[in-house]
C-alpha cells in the first residue's frame, strides 16, 4: 500500500520537485529557531537559552576607536556630491585592518566575531555609504570569506595577508544581465583546454552591479565550467565554480561605473573575452571545480544575517537617534509636535522596531558564532531589515516635514531615505525572498518530516516513507488539537517560560506557531508541488514566519538585558506589532487557501473565527507615548537604543546642530519650569521663555547664567529646524556648499535676528543677498567648515 501511495505522490507532483541547485540549497546551513515555530509547539526555554553575545573588549575599542575616527574623517554630503572617497580615507580603512575584520590574525587580519563585524558595518555604512562599502564588501561574501572556508593553503597564504591590508580590493562578479536573483542560471562561461602541456581556462563573461568594480584589483568571478576533455576529471560540465583574477589581466576589462540610486558608491559592469586563467585561480583549487554554488550557499546561509542587515538596522538606529529629538525641538501650535498623538504613532513605532530589529541582529549574529549557519532566518532578516529600513525612514520624513525633503549638507534622513531601495533589491531581491526562500526553503528545509519524506520518494525507500509519512499525520493531527486548544484558552494552554508582562507574548506565539505549522501541512497536503508557483500565498507564510521569528527576538534580547522596566512598552509595542502582522497573514491564507472541502472551510467557518478571537489587533494607543519617550529624551535609554552609532560633532551641519539643540532644550527644561511658574503666579509677564527670560533676569527670578543657557537653547534649536539655502551659482552646480550652512547655525547675525519675530527670515535672506557675489568668489570659503552628522 505505502509503495503504490509513494508512487502515486511522485507522478501526481504532490510533492515538489527538487532541482540540484534547490538542493545544494537547501542542504547548505543549519536548521535554527525557524524549526521550532514548524514544529507547532516551540521550546521557549530552549530558544532563550541561545547565545545573546557582546563584543569582547578588543572588538568594543575597535569600534568605539578606529571605526569612530573613521566616520569623523568623512563627511557624508560631500562625499555624495563628489562619488569618491578622498585618499586618505582609503588609505586609513586599509591601515586599520577594515578589509581584514574576517581573516583570521595569523593571516594578517583582525579575526572578529560575525557580531562585532556586523556593528561595525553598521555604524559606517549608516554614516555613510560609499565609505562603507570599502569596509562592508571585503567581508562580505567573497575572496576572503571563500578562501577562508575553501582556498588550499597555498591561496591562504598568498592571498589572506594582501587582503588584510588592503593591498588587494576585491569584488565578487555574480549578477550578470539575464541571472539576477535566479544566480544559478549565469551564463558566464569557462572552457578548459590544454595549452601545450598545460591546462587553462578560457573565460568569457559580462558581469553587471559589481560593487567596488571600479576600484578593485583582485575579482571572484563566478563561471559555468566546460571540460569537454574531462581534464581536471570532474566530468564534461562541473558547473558553477569560483575562480580569481587579477587587474591587468589580458581581456579584462573593468573601470567603468554604473550610478546607483542615493549616495554614489562605486559599483560597475566588468568584462572578459578570451581571458586565461590556470585551474590553481580556481578557489579551492582544480579539486573544487563545479563546488562554485555549494560554497555560495553554504556562506549565504549565515551570511545573509550580515551585511545588508547590518545596514537596515544602522540606518534604523540613524532614524530613530535623530527623529526623536526633532519631534521635541520643533513646536507648533505652542508646543513640541512629539507630543500630538499622530507624531508620537511614528516615533514609537521608530523606537520600538528599532528595538526590536537590533535584538534580531544581535541574535542572529550570535548564532552564527556559535556555529550556527541558517539560511531561513538569515533570509527573514535580510528581507524584513531592509524592507523596514525603508518604512521607518519614511515615517522619520513625515516627521521632518519640510526639513526633510530640502536638500543640502542640513537634510539628515534624504540620503538615507534615497538609498534604501539598494539594500532592498540586492542579494536576492525582497519580492523573491520572501515569495520564493523564506517558506520556500523554510517548509522542506524546516519542517521535521518534509525533506525526509521527498528522499524517501526520491530513493524509492518504501520504509522511510512509510515512517516519515505516519509521523507527518501524527504531527498534523497533534497540531489540530493543539491549535484548538490554544485558540480557546487563547495561547493560556500553552504556558510560557517566564512569569510577569511578557508571559502572555511567548503563550499567544506558541499559539501562532501551531496554527502555523497546521496550515503549512495543509498547503503541503493539498497544494503541493503547486506551491513553487503560489507566490501570493507563500509570501503570506513567510510573512507569518518572518514576525514569529522577529517577536522572539524582541523577548531574547528584554531577556538577555535584564528585563528593564523602562524597555517594557518597546516590548509591549513590538510584539503586539508582530503577532497583528502574524494575524494579518493568517487571515490571508485563509481567505486564499484554493482547494476542495479544506479550503471551503478555511475561507469560511475558520476564517470568522480566527477573526473573532485574533493573535492581536495592534499596539494599544496607550502604549505609544511611553515608547516614544524612549527616544524623545537624552537618558540611559536613548543612549542604549542608538548605541554603536557614530557621534556627530555639535558643531557639524545636520545631526551635530540637532542633537545639540535637543541637549540645550533639555538642559534649559529646569530654568523654563521657573519662568512658566513666576508667570503662573503673575511675577513675570506672559510668553515665550526667551522672550521673557530677560526680564526674569533682571527681577533676579533666574541667574545670569540661567537666562543665556535659555537663549543659548532657543538660538539652537532654531537654527536646527532651518533649511539649506543656495546661491544661483551654488544651486546649477558651480559651488558645493550652500550660503549658510552654519555647523550650529548661530553665526552673529542669526543669534541676533532668531529672537525677534517673522521677519528673520527677510532680513537673513536680505544679508545673504548681499554676500553672494564675494561668496561665488571665494568658492564659498564655509565649505571647508564642517564635517556632516
Amino acid at each position: 500500500m505505502f509503495a503504490a501511495l509513494m508512487n502515486f505522490m511522485r507522478a501526481n507532483n504532490i510533492l515538489p520537485r527538487i532541482s540540484d541547485t534547490e538542493r545544494q540549497a537547501l542542504e547548505a546551513g543549519t536548521v535554527w529557531i525557524d524549526g521550532q515555530f514548524f514544529s507547532g509547539n516551540p521550546d521557549f526555554r530552549k530558544m532563550l537559552a541561545e547565545p545573546y553575545n557582546s563584543l569582547s573588549a578588543e572588538e568594543q575599542a575597535f569600534l568605539d576607536g578606529p571605526a569612530e575616527e573613521l566616520c569623523q574623517m568623512v563627511d557624508p554630503y560631500e562625499l555624495e556630491r563628489t562619488r569618491k572617497v578622498p585618499e586618505k580615507v582609503v588609505d586609513y580603512i586599509k591601515k586599520q585592518g577594515f578589509m581584514g575584520l574576517l581573516i583570521p590574525k595569523e593571516y594578517g587580519g583582525k579575526g572578529f566575531s560575525t557580531l562585532a563585524i556586523s556593528s561595525i558595518m553598521a555604524k559606517v555604512n549608516s554614516w555613510s555609504t560609499p565609505m562603507g562599502t570599502l569596509v562592508v564588501i571585503p567581508n562580505s561574501l567573497g575572496a576572503a570569506e571563500l578562501l577562508k572556508h575553501y582556498g588550499t593553503d597555498k591561496q591562504k597564504k598568498s592571498y589572506l595577508p594582501k587582503l588584510a591590508s588592503g593591498e588587494y580590493v576585491p569584488c565578487f562578479g555574480l549578477t550578470e544581465l539575464t541571472a539576477g536573483s535566479d544566480a544559478a542560471s549565469l551564463k558566464a562561461e569557462g572552457e578548459v583546454f590544454k595549452q601545450g602541456k598545460s591546462v587553462k581556462i578560457r573565460l568569457n563573461f559580462a558581469k553587471r552591479y559589481i560593487t567596488l568594480a571600479p576600484v578593485a584589483n583582485l575579482i571572484s568571478l563566478a563561471v559555468r565550467l566546460h571540460d569537454p576533455d574531462n581534464l581536471l576529471g570532474k566530468g564534461e560540465a562541473p558547473g558553477i565554480t569560483v575562480i580569481m583574477l587579477e587587474k591587468g589581466t589580458k581581456g579584462l576589462e573593468i573601470g567603468n561605473h554604473h550610478v546607483p540610486i542615493g549616495p554614489g558608491f562605486y559599483n560597475g559592469p566588468i568584462f572578459g573575452k578570451d581571458v586565461i586563467a590556470s585551474p590553481d585561480q580556481i578557489i579551492g583549487g582544480p579539486e573544487y571545480a563545479g563546488q562554485g554554488w555549494r560554497m555560495l550557499m553554504e556562506q549565504l546561509a549565515g551570511g545573509r544575517a550580515v551585511s545588508l542587515p547590518a545596514g537596515a538596522i544602522g540606518g534604523m538606529k540613524s532614524t530613530a537617534s535623530v527623529t526623536g529629538p526633532y519631534s521635541m525641538v520643533r513646536k507648533q501650535f505652542g508646543f513640541p509636535i512629539g507630543m500630538m498623538e499622530g507624531i508620537q504613532s511614528k516615533v514609537a513605532g521608530i523606537a520600538a522596531l528599532t528595538y526590536m530589529f537590533d535584538g534580531a541582529r544581535v541574535y542572529s549574529c550570535s548564532a552564527v558564532d556559535n556555529g550556527e549557519q541558517p539560511p531561513v532566518v538569515s533570509a527573514i532578516l535580510k528581507a524584513s531589515s531592509t524592507e523596514y529600513a525603508q518604512r521607518l525612514v519614511i515615517d522619520g520624513m513625515d516627521v521632518f516635514s519640510g526639513a526633510g525633503v530640502m536638500q543640502g549638507p542640513n537634510n539628515i534622513l534624504g540620503t538615507g531615505y534615497t538609498g534604501t531601495p539598494v539594500g532592498i533589491t540586492v542579494e536576492g531581491a525582497n519580492i523573491m525572498t520572501r515569495t520564493l526562500i523564506i517558506f520556500g526553503q523554510g517548509a522542506t528545509r524546516c519542517h521535521p518530516y518534509a525533506l525526509p519524506l521527498v528522499k524517501a520518494v526520491e530513493e524509492e525507500n518504501v520504509d522511510a516513507f512509510r515512517a516519515n509519512l505516519l509521523g507527518w499525520l501524527r504531527h498534523t493531527a497533534t497540531n489540530w488539537g493543539r491549535t484548538k486548544v490554544r485558540g480557546l484558552t487563547r495561547g493560556f494552554s500553552a504556558g510560557s517560560p517566564v512569569s510577569g508582562p511578557t508571559a502572555t507574548y511567548y503563550r499567544r506565539l506558541a499559539w501562532a506557531s501551531s496554527r502555523f505549522a497546521l496550515l503549512t501541512d495543509l498547503a503541503m497536503y493539498l497544494i503541493g508541488g503547486k506551491l513553487k508557483a503560489r507566490g501570493n500565498l507563500t509570501g503570506r507564510f513567510a510573512d507569518a514566519l518572518t514576525w514569529q521569528v522577529l517577536a522572539l527576538s524582541t523577548l531574547r534580547r528584554f531577556e538577555a538585558e535584564g528585563r528593564p522596566r523602562e524597555d517594557l512598552p518597546l516590548v509591549e509595542y513590538a510584539c503586539e506589532y508582530a503577532l497583528a502582522q502574524i494575524q494579518e497573514a493568517f487571515e490571508g491564507i485563509h481567505a486564499n487557501f484554493d482547494a476542495p472541502v479544506v479550503g471551503l472551510w478555511l475561507r469560511w467557518p475558520a476564517a470568522l473565527f480566527l477573526r473573532l478571537n485574533p493573535l492581536s489587533r495592534g499596539p494599544r494607543d496607550r502604549t505609544v507615548p511611553k515608547a516614544a519617550a524612549a527616544i524623545q529624551t537624552l537618558s540611559e535609554q536613548y543612549q542604549r537604543l542608538v548605541k554603536g552609532q557614530a557621534t556627530p560633532r555639535e558643531d557639524s551641519p545636520g545631526a551635530g546642530r540637532l542633537l545639540r539643540a535637543f541637549r540645550l532644550q533639555e538642559e534649559s527644561t529646569p530654568v523654563v519650569r521657573k519662568l512658566v511658574k513666576a508667570q503662573k503666579t503673575g511675577d513675570l509677564e506672559r510668553g515665550e521663555p526667551h522672550e521673557v527670560v530677560e526680564a526674569a533676569k533682571k527681577q533676579k527670578l533666574v541667574s545670569a547664567a540661567e537666562a543665556k543657557l535659555v537663549m543659548d537653547a532657543h538660538n539652537a534649536v532654531m537654527a536646527a529646524i532651518e533649511v539649506d539655502v543656495f546661491s544661483p551659482e551654488e544651486y546649477f552646480g558651480e559651488q558645493a556648499r550652500p550660503l549658510n550652512p552654519a555647523g550650529n547655525g548661530a553665526t552673529a547675525s542669526t543669534a541676533k535676528t532668531t529672537t525677534k519675530n517673522a521677519t528673520t527670515s527677510r532680513k537673513r535672506t536680505t544679508t545673504r543677498k548681499k554676500t553672494t557675489t564675494k561668496t561665488a568668489a571665494k568658492k564659498t570659503s564655509s565649505s571647508k567648515k564642517t564635517a556632516n552628522g
